[in-house]
């Protein structure tokens, strides 16, 4: 990151969020209503970098709104409190469909909760870390918002993808500090990805989204949603995985009051 970019992103982050984009966020993303005063802070900063530097397109007849905006925008910054980053690098744009949407497959693509369809794909999400970009089903994230404990989240699951290609490769691991940290990494999410193919194997059912054992990439970001959405259930069920990603994410969304709905204070 040059002097430049330092600059101006140390400028943006010292604008302080109106009102009305707090109480945007406050009402579509829950988890940011659990997080202390600096945190807030911390988060409306990054929001802040992310509306400058990502250019967001409505496609199918969308139009681009603030809460459009401001939702995402929020929902992928929580991935990254706490954390030395460089706010998505890879990523440069952000189309947002009003719902699911069919195109011919493309597979440099990483698909996000894609059944297949003859000829086409019906897709709510995908991710492309070579084209720089993220796309989004409106509807989708709307609806995800608003459904506490759940796990799933479309927008923090295709920015763990994002996370993940940060070092070149998608593969599951996103960059870590030491050797150690990968063996660690590879040895845990390893060891629960296996886990649950056997279950799924067997026709058991599983806690983590089935749709998370299609491979190593998928399993990050299925259980990234997890750790966010269903803290509580992941830590209890999995303590390894979750010791791992709250090292990862320098978060533990399992300690946060379980009532969230009142706001949090504000971050001036």
């Amino acid at each position: 990151m040059g002097l430049f970019t330092r600059h101006r992103r140390a400028k943006l982050r010292a604008q302080p969020l109106a009102d009305e984009a707090w109480a945007t966020i406050d009402k579509n993303v829950p988890y940011a209503r659990t997080l202390d005063a600096g945190t807030r802070a911390e988060l409306a900063g990054l929001v802040q970098v992310f509306l400058a530097e990502k250019h967001f397109e409505g496609c199918g007849g969308l139009e681009l709104t603030p809460e459009i905006q401001l939702t995402i925008a929020a929902q992928a910054c929580v991935l990254l409190l706490h954390r030395e980053s460089d706010v998505y690098p890879t990523i440069d744009t952000v189309l947002v469909y009003p719902h699911a949407y069919r195109t011919p497959p493309a597979p440099q693509l990483v698909f996000a909760r894609s059944p297949s369809v003859v000829g086409q794909e019906a897709r709510s999400g995908e991710m492309s870390w070579k084209q720089g970009i993220v796309v989004l089903a409106w509807d989708h994230v709307r609806t995800e918002t608003h459904v506490v404990g759940d796990g799933q989240n479309l927008v923090m699951h295709e920015f763990a993808h994002a996370l993940d290609a940060e070092d070149g490769a998608m593969d599951g691991a996103p960059p870590l500090d030491t050797r150690e940290r990968y063996q660690r990494w590879a040895l845990v999410l390893g060891d629960e990805l296996d886990a649950m193919s056997r279950r799924l194997e067997d026709g058991l059912e599983t806690d983590i989204r089935p749709y998370g054992a299609t491979n190593a990439r998928e399993f990050f970001a299925v259980v990234t949603e997890k750790f966010f959405e269903d803290a509580r259930e992941l830590k209890l069920a999995h303590p390894r995985l979750y010791a791992e990603l709250k090292e990862f994410y320098k978060q533990d969304p399992a300690s946060v009051a379980a009532d969230a709905a009142q706001p949090g204070p504000r971050a001036d």
